[in-house]
């Protein structure tokens, strides 16, 4: 599996399926969440309402999936990151089960390539360095036979770095 990281914004991102950093309503909200929504369009919001009906939402650490709508994508895999709380309440473990059961998901639904945001790194408050570690130890030792690539997509500049000093 090829891993790698852009600066970029995730809605532009062609892929076989992007990843949203959701909350557990699944209702849309601010950062990345808000702007799959906004641009994916209503049939994103529909599908997770459809979830919602089901399950109730989505617990942290967890990933359910819907259609892509208006987004160059074919799917969104919806994961709630932990919210950060000083590293004593299994933040890290959370947020690795993010990236585990969205590839899981991915490969359940035939994805080869799947773009991440940085989870967790906005109003959760996760420390991006942090962040960033979990994110690539959890894809590296995640073994596939499904997915060719992953793509890290970063929105600013620190995480763009944080993300590339630690993949070279």
């Amino acid at each position: 599996m090829k891993i790698e990281c852009i600066k970029a914004d995730i809605t532009t991102i062609v892929a076989d399926a992007i990843v949203n950093a959701a909350n557990t309503s699944l209702m849309g909200g601010g950062g990345v969440d808000g702007a799959i929504h906004r641009k994916g369009g209503k049939a994103i919001l529909d599908d997770c309402m459809k979830i919602r009906q089901r399950k109730g939402g989505c617990k942290v650490g967890e990933a359910v999936i819907t259609t892509a709508g208006k987004l160059p994508a074919q799917y969104v895999i919806h994961t709630v990151g932990p919210v950060w709380n000083g590293g004593v309440k299994l933040e890290a473990d959370k947020l690795s089960n993010c990236y585990i059961n969205s590839l899981r998901l991915a490969e359940d639904h035939g994805v080869k390539t799947i773009a991440f945001p940085n989870i967790s790194t906005g109003i959760y408050r996760y420390p991006k360095g942090k962040a960033a570690k979990v994110a690539i130890e959890s894809v590296s030792n995640y073994e596939t036979k499904t997915i060719g690539k992953v793509i890290f997509v970063c929105f600013d500049q620190q995480n763009f770095e944080i993300y590339h000093n630690l993949l070279l």
